[in-house]
């Protein structure tokens, strides 16, 4: 049977697209809750009314996994599919089976008619999976489905503290040599370079974006032409939890991407109806996609750190970039922690202890063998 087109009628203040993407998650999460056993059902409902919907659907995949480990890796079960384990079945885990699910996704495979796939986990997502499991068997015991709480006897993971690692953000020179490199495409290799004279001004007006507003990827790819208004100087984006935020456009902002609507991008009647309103687009006339952005900001901004494409930044770290900036010129954390829509402003914090050559310039002024000679 084939899949059925889903029209949208929205009757609310966002953009379709931005409601497009917030049902595509919410179909997802629940393909996902169809392949989970049926006694999960006030599970499903705890994490809809609790976490946000990107947060919702980690969960969802990381409770997946874990049960199909019992399934192929552990005695814990007789279920062939996951959807088949059964309470009592899921009663029977204790903590030590759940800390040796932890210890398997450090490392694992997963072997198809293809190909051997290795995987390899941070802490930081060994935690992310040790938190998902947490609140299932919270929820069981909570609801009186399970008879302990095991998750005392989960062992703890170390994650860096806030400030432990280094903030990896631009410094201002590296940002100027990025963009030359979009403005003239000095560095880029003889094919880039063709794919450059035809996005050049797509791409000048992406990275100032970012590196002005510190926007997140997901915030920039949904921008439409109806996100601007160039007469009241401001454009609309959508954060976490749908929250509408208006941002002033200053003099580059409006330069870079006016000169790419007038000049580059494809004019609406050209482009299928659903992309006739997308800010930026593909080659092929598409909106561009989270990862089509990835590739574009690391390939300039390992020109700009000298480093191979495939080592180039996230816009994550033009986030970080445009934080540092600000604060390095002098503006308050407070300030800055509300153009980047920072709930807590320690996280703010981390960004103005990143202060280029802050350790070169502290002990310019502490030559004591210089003065010793005087």
């Amino acid at each position: 049977m084939a899949e059925k087109e889903i029209r949208l009628h929205n009757k609310s203040d966002k953009p379709d697209n931005v409601i497009k993407k917030e049902n595509d998650i919410f179909l997802q999460c629940e393909e996902l809750e169809r392949q989970l056993p049926s006694f999960l059902r006030g599970f499903f409902a705890y994490l809809r009314s609790n976490v946000l919907p990107l947060t919702r659907l980690a969960y969802l995949h990381d409770v997946r996994f874990f049960l199909q480990y019992l399934i192929s890796e552990t005695d814990l079960t007789q279920a062939g599919k996951v959807r088949d384990i059964k309470l009592s079945e899921l009663a029977k885990v204790q903590a030590v089976d759940v800390n040796m699910f932890i210890d398997y996704c450090r490392r694992y495979k997963v072997e198809t008619d293809q190909a051997v796939y290795m995987y390899e986990n941070s802490n930081k997502t060994l935690a992310r999976k040790k938190s998902s499991v947490s609140v299932l068997f919270k929820y069981l015991y909570r609801d009186g489905l399970v008879e302990k709480n095991i998750t005392d006897g989960f062992d703890p993971i170390r994650v860096p503290r806030p400030g432990e690692k280094e903030v990896k953000a631009l410094q201002d020179d590296e940002v100027m040599v990025m963009l030359d490199a979009v403005t003239a495409g000095t560095g880029l290799t003889e094919r880039e370079h063709l794919y450059w004279e035809k996005t050049r001004l797509r791409d000048k007006a992406i990275l100032i974006l970012f590196l002005t507003y510190g926007l997140r990827l997901s915030e920039l790819a949904q921008l439409n032409i109806s996100s601007f208004n160039f007469s009241r100087g401001e454009f609309k984006i959508y954060r976490k939890r749908g929250k509408e935020s208006i941002m002033p456009l200053n003099k580059s902002a409006t330069a870079v991407v006016t000169d790419y609507i007038e000049q580059e991008r494809l004019p609406a009647e050209k482009l299928a109806p659903e992309h006739a309103d997308a800010l930026f687009l593909s080659l092929q006339g598409k909106r561009m996609t989270e990862r089509q952005i990835r590739e574009m900001v690391k390939k300039y901004t390992s020109i700009a750190l000298h480093t191979s494409r495939r080592s180039g930044y996230s816009p994550h770290k033009l986030r970080a970039t445009a934080a540092t900036s600000l604060i390095g010129r002098g503006n308050s954390i407070y300030d800055v922690a509300a153009l980047l829509d920072h709930e807590q402003v320690t996280t703010t914090q981390l960004y103005a202890k990143h202060k280029a050559n802050v350790k070169r310039d502290l002990v310019r002024d502490m030559e004591w063998e210089e003065e010793r000679k005087k």
